[in-house]
């Protein structure tokens, strides 16, 4: 049944905002005239789609990256170890891949206007009464809520914005997108220098601010238009009585499913080794930590998510051009010799450039994925696919920070990090470098719909 949608199928469908002409959907329609369209041009409704999604990834990692800064604080609240406290972060990661499998299923069967609101709202509302958990396990279960609204956010707002902007522009909103999460770090650092060493305020105060920015996201995204791309399959799955399950099925689409998993997860393992225990190594005296003051570490990791910001930018362009694989590669492998710099360095100079070269190749490589992902998954699954496989990654990669901590209290610091960031690096080279590349690839196309591709 799945085959079917490969033959040419006689009927309209409307024209989609990434550049795709309406032919391309359905085959070589000759009812249907090609107009070509404006490569440079953004429409509002463009704009306002890969905002919200870019503001909704923003407060994801701004909400995530509070309790990076502040578990220590947290620990003394509730008088538990900070190695208790951490397991908060593998809790909230823990529940992602539900909240995509939830949330993605919602968005291929109804659309993605809808799922996404809900999922705005749901996680705002969680991440604000964080701030008011009266102990340590009522925090944990509001974590693991925020954990489901986190993982529908990113794999349905980067189909959304990734199904709109032009296939010809996809390398830089890809990461321009992706660096919503390194924005979010920046902005949780700034937060808790403002909030807690500026003004002496408790911890709470910081999931307290959540709430804006997601709110904002609401606001633009209750504006944006329902993705011509869902609408185009929906038509050639109704017209050829087709559905989700048949595509699910198809062998090579199982196949890639589980190679985007491997992938995710040496991706999530890279991202979450150089980052979450960073902030605790700068400021430790003990464990051959840096032994930096509060304020000098937050410093630190405001330039350091200024460099993941330039690398997203930069290297996801550069995608476009060269491929998103061989741009993966080329981040990971100049990331190796970064390593010693970022992990053994005394001086807070030393450590602030190893941090900004490492997040510049890391988030570079990172910039690359929501294009990549999007590219890869079929046009009836992409609410579900790419956020199902982004997030089980981060499942399998989500016990990074206790064991880096565990490492760290038998070895020190500098060992527990290069220990767990250059055998991630390796794994991505490889796992990239012997995947497939569908850059640039138009949606709504047979191609990417996986209509030719074999069981």
């Amino acid at each position: 049944m799945y085959r079917q949608l490969a033959v040419d199928t006689p009927i309209r469908a409307k024209r989609i905002n990434n550049g795709l002409a309406p032919a391309a959907l359905v085959g070589h329609d000759a009812n249907v005239t090609t107009q070509k369209p404006d490569k440079n041009k953004i429409t509002g409704d463009q704009r306002n789609s890969f905002i919200a999604a870019m503001l909704g990834w923003t407060m994801d990692a701004f909400d995530y990256f509070i309790v990076v800064f502040v578990y220590a604080d947290i620990a003394k609240t509730f008088h538990i170890s900070k190695a208790e406290v951490a397991f908060v972060t593998t809790a909230t990661l823990v529940m992602r891949p539900v909240g995509a499998l939830l949330f993605g299923l919602w968005a291929d069967r109804v659309g993605r206007r809808l799922p996404l609101m809900v999922d705005v709202m749901f996680y705002s509302v969680v991440g604000f009464l964080c701030a008011f958990a009266p102990n340590f396990t009522v925090l944990v279960i509001l974590r693991l809520l925020y954990g489901i609204g986190m993982g529908g956010e990113w794999g349905l707002g980067a189909a959304l914005a990734m199904e709109k902007v032009p296939a010809e522009r996809r390398g830089f909103f890809s990461g321009l997108l992706q660096e919503g999460y390194a924005l979010g770090y920046l902005l949780a650092s700034i937060a808790s220098l403002v909030v807690i060493n500026g003004l002496g305020l408790s911890w709470r105060w910081l999931f307290a601010l959540s709430i804006v920015p997601a709110m904002i996201s609401l606001i633009i995204r209750y504006r944006v238009q329902e993705s011509e791309v869902w609408e185009a399959a929906q038509d050639r799955m109704k017209l050829t009585n087709t559905r989700i399950r048949d595509v699910l099925r198809n062998g090579a689409v199982v196949r890639r499913f589980f190679y985007l998993v491997a992938l995710m997860t040496a991706f999530n393992w890279m991202s979450h080794g150089t980052q979450d225990v960073y902030p605790t190594f700068l400021g430790a005296t003990a464990n051959h930590g840096a032994g930096l003051s509060s304020v000098t570490v937050k410093w630190i990791a405001v330039v350091y998510n200024i460099g993941a910001i330039i690398g997203g930018l930069f290297f996801g362009t550069l995608s476009q051009r060269y491929g998103r694989r061989y741009t993966v590669v080329f981040c990971a492998v100049l990331a190796l010799p970064i390593v010693p710099i970022f992990t053994y360095s005394r001086t807070a100079a030393m450590l602030c450039l190893g941090a900004f070269l490492m997040q510049l190749f890391v988030q570079g490589a990172w910039g690359v994925i929501p294009a990549h992902l999007t590219e890869m998954s079929p046009d009836a699954i992409r609410g579900l696919y790419p956020g199902v496989t982004y997030q089980l990654g981060n499942l399998l990669a989500a016990f990074n920070l206790p064991i880096q901590e565990h490492l760290a209290e038998s070895h020190g610091y500098p060992f527990a990090l290069a220990v767990t960031i250059v055998p991630v690096l390796l794994a991505v080279t490889i796992l990239t470098l012997i995947g497939k590349d569908a850059t640039g690839i138009r949606f709504g196309t047979a191609e990417s719909s996986f209509l030719r591709a074999k069981a």
